[in-house]
């Protein structure tokens, strides 16, 4: 767990500190037009790995495939502080993403297999634990490299604490057997090919509706190679679990609905006249409210079952986006920390309850899978409302009324979301 955990932080940390330095970055490297493509490339690469990482540690097992997914990363890392103009930034990023998207379902993946349900939260609550120092540490490890070194050592600090996890990895003692079966390699790439067209009309600016077309054909192509695979590289008999899809399906829309706010309300505070530290600091109230409910939710599960809990979790999204909706000009730090709070409350129960259903519902050789799909589904819906949010956002009036728009888009999304929920109400 010493592993899983330094390899966690240095991967949620990599996401966070080169927000704060990217600009002093793509000033040296010029290629300035480039530089959403910096973060584009590292999140559209994470994203289509994990499922399929998930599924290959199914079938080769955890230990192996979460050592290849550090190593992975650290060479990432490495050519990264390597970099000397952007469009190699940009590469490096994609190779660092490809470790990033196989280190992040481990996590869950392996606390599943260390852990029973009752005990799960307690863990998952750790790991928001360290997803909380990293965005407090990566901003000032940023700065500090910055002003007394060079930005490249953000990249290079990575080595050493992959170094460390890979060490510790040695002592874990794999508990899973797997079940072996031959790769599904065409299925991965058609898989890895569909999924990273449609998530690129969320960054590109021209012939977006040709992108989406393409991701859906190619996904359609997808669907028909799978059905007659032996060992698909994603078993579609996880969509036919009502159980399965319905929470995959939920966390997409939630995450859909209010997830982005979190990249939207430190600008929302620095327009008030707060510091990018104090602005950084209110994203805390999300940790601490996930960790509240995070601890005993795995009780909660054996108790009262997956569909109440979700209910209740999506119940307290769309209080959130109502106290989102009363922003106004000139309120307050901790009115914008306690909607935090009340979102983190919201998303700690509905993403520790999925998880751990998505683990107990399938049978054992497919908990890779179904765990990667459960991250996989939050991460594209959260990609998708970080995008329709900044539609709004840009699109305003003025830079107040943008904010109220993006709160209402929000709202109403998360009300979708609510309704979903209530298919899993007999889980």
């Amino acid at each position: 767990m010493a592993s899983v955990v330094i390899a966690m932080l240095v991967a949620s940390m990599d996401t966070t500190i080169i927000n704060t330095t990217m600009p002093i970055i793509a000033k040296e490297l010029g290629g300035f037009e480039l530089y959403a493509w910096s973060f584009a490339s590292y999140m559209v690469v994470s994203t289509v790995v994990a499922p399929v990482a998930g599924r290959i540690s199914d079938l080769y097992g955890r230990k192996t495939i979460f050592a290849v997914g550090i190593i992975i990363f650290l060479l990432g890392s490495l050519l990264c502080g390597f970099a000397n103009t952007m469009l190699q930034l940009i590469l490096y990023r994609a190779v660092q993403g490809i470790g990033a998207g196989v280190m992040m379902p481990f996590p869950s993946i392996i606390s599943g297999d260390l852990y029973p349900p009752e005990k799960r939260g307690k863990i998952q609550a750790f790991f928001t634990a360290m997803w909380a120092l990293s965005a407090i540490l990566a901003p000032m490890l940023g700065a500090l490299f910055v002003q007394y070194t060079t930005w490249r050592w953000i990249f290079y600090i990575n080595i050493p604490l992959c170094l460390i996890s890979l060490l510790l990895l040695r002592a874990y003692k794999e508990v899973y057997i797997p079940k072996k079966s031959k790769v599904d390699s065409l299925g991965a790439v058609l898989f890895a090919a569909g999924v990273s067209m449609l998530l690129l009309t969320t960054v590109v600016e021209n012939y977006i509706w040709a992108y989406a077309v393409a991701g859906v054909i190619i996904l359609f192509g997808f669907y028909l190679y799978e059905r007659q695979h032996p060992s698909p590289i994603v078993p579609l008999n996880l969509f036919a679990n009502r159980s399965i899809s319905g929470m995959n399906m939920n966390s997409f829309l939630a995450c859909a609905a209010l997830f982005g706010v979190s990249s939207y309300v430190p600008l929302f505070l620095q327009e008030e006249g707060h510091s990018l530290f104090v602005s950084g600091l209110a994203l805390l109230g999300v940790s601490f409210g996930w960790m509240v409910v995070a601890v005993p939710s795995g009780k909660w599960t054996v108790k009262w079952g997956y569909g109440k809990l979700i209910i209740i979790g999506n119940v307290l999204l769309i209080c959130s986006g109502v106290m989102l909706l009363l922003l106004k000009q000139g309120t307050g730090f901790w009115y914008i920390f306690s909607v935090m709070v009340v979102q983190g409350l919201a998303f700690g129960l509905i993403f520790t309850v999925a998880t751990i259903g998505s683990q107990q519902l399938v049978d054992a050789n497919q908990k890779g899978v179904s765990t990667s799909m459960q991250l996989f589904s939050r991460n594209i819906g959260t990609a998708v409302g970080v995008t329709v949010m900044g539609a709004f956002l840009t699109k305003g009036l003025d830079v107040y009324s943008g904010f109220h728009a993006l709160f209402m888009y929000g709202f109403i999304a998360s009300l979708v979301a609510l309704a979903s929920s209530f298919v899993l109400r007999k889980v």
